[in-house]
C-alpha cells in the first residue's frame, strides 16, 4: 500500500513550508503567539490566499481535498513551524459544518472572510465537575443556548462559533455569532503559545447546524479528524527535536570531541530515533484507516494519540537532557517545541484517556 503523500499534497505542504519560512521567523512567532489574538491575522490572510484552508474540505464543501492525509499534510507543516493559529478549531468546527452542508457559511471561513472557532469541551470547576453543560431550548422556529464551554481555540479572535449541545432530541451543533446577545467570552494566552477562552451562553441566538439529535455521527468524525491532525503535528515536532539534538550532538565538544561520539549518547539517540518512526507509522494507520467503519477508525486514532503521547514525552525529555541547561532556556527554539508537544499529549484526551479507549474498542 502507498502512504506517500503524492504530487499535489506535496506541492501545497512544500509551498505552505515556504510561506511559513518567509513570514513567520522566530521572532515573528514569538510575537505573534503571545499577542492578544495569539496568532498573526496577516499570516492567516497569506493562508487563506494561499489556498491552504481550502485543502481540509472537500470540493462540494468549497474546498479541493478534505481526506486525512490532506489534513495530515498541512498539520506536519504546522507543526514544523510551531506555528499559532485556529487550525485545530477551523478543521474540525468546519467538519462539521461541511457534514450538514453548511457550504455557504464554510465557504466564507476558507476564503477568510470569517474566523471559525470549536466550542466542544465542557468548562470545568476545579474539583473537576462541569460548570453547565450547554442545553439548547426552541422558541418557535429559533434556538437559544446558555450553559459554558472551556478552553475555546482562539475564541477572542472568532466570528463565528460551533457549539455542542444538548437536545431533548439527543447531541446537536449550532452556530453562534460571536457578538450574539448573551454571549461572554474571556480569553487568556495559553503556556505554549496562542489563546483560548471561557465561553459563557446565557439564553444566547443560534443556529441549528443539520438536524436537532442528529449530530452525534458528524461531531464523531470531526473528533477523528482532530486526532489525526494532532498526531501528525507531534510527528513533525519531534522531528524538529530530532534533527536539532543531532545537530546539537555533532557541534558541542567535551574532552576534545563532540558529545556525539559518546556511545551512551548514541545508544538513546538511536532509541528516540526509532521510538519517532513508530509514531510516524502510528500517526499514518490512523490517517490510513480514516474512512474504515467508525470502531476501526476511533481504535487506530487512539492509537496514535496514546503513542505520540509516549513517544512526545521521550523525545522532549531526551532533547532538553542532551542541551542540557540551554534546552529550557526561553531563547531557544528547542523548550518552545518540547512545550508544544507536551501539551499536544492533553489535546482531545491525553495517552492515559486513549489507552483506556483503544481497550474498550478492542475488546468490543
Amino acid at each position: 500500500m502507498d502512504f506517500s503523500l503524492g504530487d499535489d499534497r506535496r506541492m501545497m505542504a512544500d509551498s505552505l513550508s515556504r510561506y511559513f519560512s518567509d513570514t513567520l521567523d522566530w521572532e515573528a512567532r514569538q510575537a505573534a503567539a503571545h499577542s492578544e489574538d495569539g496568532f498573526s491575522r496577516q499570516m492567516w490572510s497569506g493562508l487563506t490566499e494561499l489556498g491552504v484552508l481550502g485543502m481540509l474540505f472537500s470540493e462540494e464543501a468549497g474546498g479541493y481535498g478534505g481526506s486525512a492525509f490532506d489534513a495530515g499534510a498541512v498539520f506536519s507543516e504546522v507543526g514544523k513551524a510551531l506555528a499559532t493559529g485556529p487550525f485545530l478549531a477551523t478543521l474540525m468546527a468546519g467538519k462539521v459544518l461541511e457534514a450538514a452542508g453548511e457550504a455557504d457559511t464554510l465557504g466564507e471561513v476558507i476564503a477568510g472572510s470569517r474566523l471559525l472557532s470549536f466550542a466542544d469541551e465542557p468548562a470545568i470547576n476545579a474539583d473537576g465537575s462541569v460548570v453547565a453543560p450547554v442545553r439548547a431550548t426552541q422558541d418557535g422556529e429559533s434556538w437559544r443556548l446558555s450553559g459554558a464551554k472551556g478552553v475555546v481555540e482562539y475564541l477572542g479572535a472568532a466570528d463565528l462559533i460551533v457549539v455542542t449541545a444538548e437536545t431533548e432530541a439527543g447531541p446537536s451543533t449550532f452556530l453562534v455569532a460571536s457578538d450574539a446577545d448573551g454571549l461572554k467570552r474571556r480569553s487568556y494566552r495559553l503556556v505554549d503559545g496562542g489563546a483560548a477562552g471561557e465561553l459563557t451562553l446565557d439564553n444566547t441566538p443560534a443556529r441549528l447546524i443539520g438536524d436537532a439529535g442528529g449530530a452525534q455521527q458528524a461531531l464523531d468524525a470531526a473528533r477523528a479528524m482532530g486526532l489525526v491532525a494532532t498526531v501528525w503535528e507531534a510527528v513533525a515536532i519531534m522531528e524538529v527535536l530530532r534533527d536539532a539534538t543531532i545537530d546539537y550532538l555533532g557541534t558541542r565538544k567535551q574532552f576534545g570531541v563532540p558529545i556525539g561520539a559518546f556511545q551512551a549518547l548514541k545508544h538513546r539517540m538511536t532509541t528516540v530515533a526509532l521510538e519517532i518512526e513508530q509514531a510516524r507509522s502510528s500517526a499514518i494507520n490512523a490517517a490510513a484507516h480514516f474512512d474504515k467503519a467508525p470502531a476501526v477508525r476511533d481504535r487506530f486514532g487512539s492509537a496514535a494519540k496514546y503513542t505520540i503521547g509516549k513517544v512526545g514525552a521521550l523525545t522532549a525529555e531526551e532533547a532538553i537532557q542532551m542541551h542540557g541547561g540551554i534546552g529550557m532556556s526561553w531563547e531557544m527554539p528547542l523548550s518552545h517545541f518540547a512545550k508544544r508537544l507536551i501539551m499536544l499529549d492533553h489535546v482531545l484526551g491525553d495517552e492515559d484517556a486513549h489507552m483506556a479507549r483503544y481497550l474498550k474498542l478492542a475488546a468490543s
